[in-house]
């Protein structure tokens, strides 16, 4: 019986002094909190949404339509009083980036949510160009009113021009 006791305690030390391996399946990290919202459906996934249609906040107004094998975009902003910005130029994507084009002295990067457009604070000096006083596209921040390319054609400056016809 002593026998059996004094052979239980050694395989017992001997097994606990066994170093320990990992779990052979490891649990899946819990994805981000955006990452949990575009899976659930809540938030668009921006790798999956076309960036043409209307987008506007206030006075600002942005439009993209399909050109070819690219993007036209239209942008204004206006504050009355002959302050504003207008321009057409081009677009292209990214992922999360667009890398946009008013004229050959304003490029800039912008950011695409998937539902929102925002330009960089500061921005080349050749954009203020395009813009008269005190007026600037620096921050402008949108959001998408429309992903109809055809409603986003009929968007209209100041003046009354069409930049995404």
């Amino acid at each position: 019986m002593i026998l059996r006791v004094v052979a239980s305690v050694v395989l017992l030390a001997a097994l606990a002094s066994c170093p320990r391996s990992e779990p052979r399946v490891r649990a899946l990290a819990e994805p981000d909190l955006e990452t949990a919202a575009i899976l659930r459906g809540l938030v668009r996934d921006p790798a999956e949404s076309d960036i043409a249609g209307l987008y506007a906040r206030n006075t600002d107004r942005i439009c993209i339509v399909r050109r070819d094998a690219g993007y036209r975009l239209g942008a204004t902003v206006d504050y009355g009083e002959g302050i504003g910005c207008s321009a057409a130029g081009e677009v292209s994507r990214s992922g999360t980036r667009l890398s946009v084009r008013l004229s050959d002295t304003c490029r800039f990067e912008a950011a695409f949510d998937g539902d929102r457009i925002v330009f960089p604070a500061i921005l080349p000096d050749g954009c203020a160009s395009l813009c008269r006083k005190r007026a600037s596209f620096g921050a402008v921040d949108v959001a998408r009113l429309s992903a109809s390319g055809a409603e986003a054609a009929t968007m209209r400056t100041a003046d009354g021009r069409l930049p995404c016809s």
